[in-house]
């Protein structure tokens, strides 16, 4: 396939995914439930760092947490009770437990209170987006919390693809005006944004040639998102719903 004909099959691709009716099977439904910015956030936040593993239960999953903040997960963040926050210790998904859940309300209010709130930390000047994350991390972690927890959220300066908190960035981000991704952060260039790469899209990636490192890490990333910006530079990660829809539904 040469570049322009690539472009035409993933650009396809994108118009068949990139729709309402992909709301319902993915956790981006869980931050479409709300309408206050900061509900959006927090609640897209805590639905992305649980998104691996069975798409219905992270799903139901992210619910519960929803559920056990009473549905107004800003309002928890910022004015929950020591009371409130046992009732979240019963809470597991996979290696996500309860102890983590109190961990990251902690670091949340932390943002909130001391940071300006989740779109100004990611808003600030790095070289690139993955910059950023590393330094999320570590302003995030500044708050009490187990060390197990710190494994939750992924540092590309480690290595890690991070795959979920770019997924997360690319919902708040993105303006895709088909209702799918939020787009409620204005201060942040969409060209900036880098794919969620995980073993669908890394997959389907190499496939098309546009991956050719093995392993799903930072530097296979970086090289996706150069051959991804050839293609798109002003909405690169448009294509993560052609390649996750190539490799999740027609199994490419």
């Amino acid at each position: 396939m040469t570049q322009s004909e690539l472009k035409e099959f993933l650009d396809e691709k994108v118009e068949l995914y990139n729709n309402p009716n992909f709301i319902e099977s993915d956790p981006i439904q869980i931050p479409h439930l709300y309408s206050v910015k900061e509900d959006i956030e927090i609640s897209g936040f805590l639905a992305a760092t649980i998104a691996w593993g069975n798409r219905k239960m992270i799903i139901n999953n992210a619910k519960k947490m929803m559920d056990l903040m009473g549905n107004s997960p800003y309002d928890f963040v910022m004015n929950h009770s020591e009371t409130q926050l046992e009732s979240l210790e019963n809470f597991v998904h996979r290696t996500f437990n309860g102890k983590d859940f109190v961990g990251f309300v902690k670091g949340l209010q932390h943002i909130y209170q001391n940071h300006n709130g989740l779109e100004a930390v990611f808003s600030k000047e790095n070289p690139t987006m993955q910059h950023t994350i590393s330094e999320f991390k570590q302003l995030f972690f500044e708050a009490p919390h187990l060390a197990r927890t710190e494994k939750h959220i992924s540092d590309p300066l480690n290595g890690s693809a991070a795959k979920r908190i770019n997924m997360y960035l690319r919902w708040m981000i993105r303006k895709d005006n088909k209702g799918v991704d939020l787009g409620i952060w204005n201060s942040i260039s969409p060209s900036l944004l880098s794919c969620p790469l995980d073993v669908h899209s890394g997959n389907v990636a190499r496939k098309l040639e546009l991956l050719t490192r093995k392993q799903n890490d930072a530097k296979a990333l970086a090289e996706l998102d150069e051959n991804l910006r050839k293609l798109d530079s002003s909405d690169p990660v448009k294509y993560d719903f052609a390649l996750f829809g190539l490799g999740v539904f027609e199994g490419f």
